[in-house]
């Protein structure tokens, strides 16, 4: 067999696998082949032994540290006597690249006595990132249906507040209209404002947890951040300090949505950033002649997030917006390093830029650029006026305070209000009035059969009576599925008395022979 010698060597050297061969117990090397040297970049070293195979070879760990000599696969299987694998092993070859391996060791015993330590080697790294991808695959995964959940539940939840919501205001309206003026009247109003300031809340915290729709419109960019501005201010622990300097007729064209989201995002890391508290301040404002990030020369509006957190380390700015960079660790280490890198298509998207910088006097300060758009004045609505109506109107309602007030209200305007508390009675009291109704209200979301499948069977018994939809769970996406089924119109909860009641009219023309207006409403 000793004749063998040379062709077992050069058929071990033509191995896929790297092999190296040493002695027991010292580690002295007797061969290595071709695919080992090829794994490690260089040839083998005869001059390093048990306890100092780290350095020559770069042999690191998965976090990048020198891999523990201990744990070394030579060292194992001497110990263990039996055959061992490591797939930790990361190899930091001179040439600058890393060699993810997996190493086989297996102990030649002669008797109870190791002579020698057989180890294969196998490149693995096209696996380990092939895994690395999957993992980023499968956490994208389960974020996205976190966000689906959050989303549910924050619908939900919106739904039930905004019916609450509606109960309240249309009460306090009430109640507004027929009392003297006065300070009653102002106690009344600020009801009114703080359930419309609620419903804000409610309209803001959907929007950060549901998919934008992608619809460009003018934006208000200085009354979008003060709408971030306030939920912050309502979300955000009480020992960071909020501040807003605004900049009224700042105007772009975008998606409020994905606008939005940007500066929620852009908010979110300056709090993560202040674990002791701080400051944390929006800026709206306006350059001429600025070309950001080497974008066409132009007048662009800026939103500046800033606070004064550790800052952004000036060697880590260039990968701030990358996908999945962070620099949290540890128990810091909240979401998936995406807010960043989805605020930066976004801008990006817009014809924008967004830029990192250093606060002052300390902390981190997020430039955001979009292209201006030119203010246009708006026509001023004239002031808000109950409208009479008459005829026959049936409110279909689950939530019973809620129903019987816009009972009330519809009576007082003139209207004759047949009631009913879910989808399915709404239809057969649909059924039972036929011919003789002028309109219908109908709740969106309801019990035992929903409002969407309610107004299925109302047009399909009479399509020429109009039907109002109103819901605590609307957003565009849906405004605009039931605007294509033929919906006379949508309205959110909570709702003006004064609204409601011009909406109605519009629906079912002027009572014969009446003034049109009841009287207009204090201001």
């Amino acid at each position: 067999m000793r004749g063998d010698d040379g062709l077992l060597t050069g058929v071990i050297d033509q191995l896929p696998l790297g092999v190296w061969i040493a002695r027991a117990p010292g580690g002295e090397l007797l061969l290595a082949n071709r695919t080992f040297r090829e794994i490690m970049g260089m040839e083998a070293r005869g001059d390093v032994a048990v306890g100092g195979y780290g350095e020559p070879y770069g042999i690191c760990g998965l976090d990048g540290k020198p891999y523990p000599e201990a744990r070394m696969p030579f060292v194992q299987a001497l110990q263990r006597r039996e055959i061992v694998t490591v797939d930790d092993i990361v190899i930091h070859r001179h040439d600058g690249r890393r060699v993810n391996i997996r190493a086989t060791a297996r102990p030649l015993l002669d008797g109870d006595q190791v002579t020698h330590v057989v180890i294969a080697f196998a490149d693995i790294t096209t696996e380990v990132v092939a895994r690395g991808r999957q993992r980023v695959l499968e956490d994208r995964a389960r974020h996205d249906e976190r966000l689906r959940a959050i989303g549910t539940l924050a619908a939900g939840v919106a739904h039930d507040f905004n019916n609450i919501l509606a109960q309240i205001r249309i009460l306090a309206s009430m109640l507004r209209l027929r009392a003297p003026e006065g300070d009653r009247v102002e106690d009344l109003v600020r009801i009114e404002q703080a359930t419309d300031s609620a419903a804000a809340l409610t309209r803001s915290l959907l929007a950060f947890g549901r998919h934008p729709a992608g619809r460009v419109a003018r934006v208000d960019l200085d009354e979008l951040v003060a709408g971030v501005v306030d939920l912050v201010r309502r979300t955000f622990d009480r020992h960071i300090v909020i501040e807003h300097a605004p900049r009224p007729g700042v105007v772009v064209a975008g998606d409020r949505n994905q606008l939005e989201q940007v500066i929620l995002n852009l908010a979110v890391n300056a709090r993560d950033a202040m674990v002791d508290g701080g400051r944390l301040r929006f800026a709206v404002g306006v350059v001429d002649d600025a070309a950001p990030a080497g974008r066409t020369p132009g007048r662009y509006a800026t939103v500046e997030v800033s606070d004064t957190g550790p800052g952004v380390a000036p060697e880590l700015r260039p990968r701030i917006f990358e996908p999945y960079f962070t620099t949290k660790a540890g128990h810091e280490a909240r979401g998936t390093g995406l807010g960043l890198a989805t605020a930066y298509g976004v801008v990006e998207a817009h014809g924008g830029a967004i830029e990192v910088g250093d606060g002052e006097p300390v902390g981190a300060r997020f430039t955001i650029y979009l292209p201006a758009a030119e203010p246009r004045a708006e026509p001023r609505p004239p002031p808000a006026a109950l409208r009479r109506g008459a005829g026959r109107v049936l409110v279909v309602e689950d939530e019973e305070v809620l129903r019987r007030a816009l009972g009330r209200v519809l009576a007082q305007l003139g209207y004759e209000v047949v009631e009913a508390g879910d989808g399915a009675a709404g239809v057969e009291a649909f059924r039972a009035h036929r011919g003789q109704l002028a309109a219908v209200l109908l709740d969106h979301v309801m019990p035992v059969m929903s409002g969407r499948d309610a107004y299925r069977v109302m047009r399909a018994l009479d399509p020429s009576v109009p039907v109002i939809v109103v819901s605590g769970r609307l957003d565009e996406p849906v405004e605009a599925e039931l605007r294509e089924l033929g919906i006379h119109a949508v309205r959110g909860k909570p709702f003006e008395i004064e609204a409601l009641s011009e909406t109605l009219r519009a629906a079912v023309g002027p009572p014969p022979g009446a003034t049109t207006d009841v009287a207009p409403s204090p201001a």
